[in-house]
């Protein structure tokens, strides 16, 4: 459980026992009551086991993909990525390979409905670049209609593993990722993901670095 969730809860069960001594109307006091258990349940965080092996690149959000596109950038070619989260997946984010933290850049932004495609240059977002010995992973933490506010706990430097929690977005949302040119594809459009375990794609064809290499449930 993110502990969001319990500050929230806390404050609607004080809003629910207000409302019960000043009324004594038990349908007046369950809709604060019924808001404290969504939070709670909106902020779970549960365990997840990450997938083995070198050159695996695994989902950092629950959701589902919406898209795959090659862009260019001033890096060459990349396969980008594209995952919505809806009210009722798990919002914490986690990182999509092991390495270290190249990169991490807030921008503020609009709050664009997160289907829409101009909302990955105009809404709030948060940009992660990930070296991960031979390649590097990016991606974006993207700020929805509800979602107003975006937590990354990474800072340039940081050493992450694949799969390790590293932040959340309060709410509906997106999150982009931008993958190397030489990958296997191992989703499509549609396809239902959860962070941490889901294999997005496999690095292919270059040298790959010292990635985790067990397979761990994440704590």
């Amino acid at each position: 459980m993110v502990r969001d969730g319990y500050f929230y809860a806390l404050g609607l069960g004080v809003v629910a026992a207000i409302v019960w001594l000043l009324t004594h109307y038990v349908v007046l006091m369950a809709l604060p009551l019924l808001l404290a258990a969504f939070f709670l349940w909106f902020f779970r965080d549960p365990n997840r086991v990450i997938p083995t092996g070198p050159g695996l690149i695994v989902s950092p959000a629950d959701g589902v993909v919406t898209g795959t596109e090659w862009i260019e950038t001033t890096e060459g070619s990349r396969l980008r990525l594209s995952i919505f989260l809806s009210v009722f997946n798990v919002h914490v984010n986690r990182s999509p390979v092991g390495g270290t933290v190249r990169l991490v850049e807030y921008r503020k932004g609009e709050f664009l409905n997160a289907m829409k495609e101009e909302c990955v240059l105009n809404n709030e977002q948060t940009l992660i670049v990930v070296d991960a010995g031979g390649y590097d992973v990016s991606f974006k933490q993207i700020a929805g209609l509800l979602a107003r506010r975006i937590v990354c706990n990474l800072k340039a430097g940081d050493r992450v593993e694949r799969g390790q929690r590293m932040g959340l977005i309060k709410f509906g949302s997106r999150v982009d990722v931008l993958l190397p040119a030489e990958v296997s594809l191992k989703v499509k459009t549609g396809s239902h993901v959860k962070g941490g375990s889901t294999v997005l794609a496999e690095v292919t064809g270059r040298s790959l670095g010292p990635e985790s290499p067990a397979s761990v449930a994440v704590a």
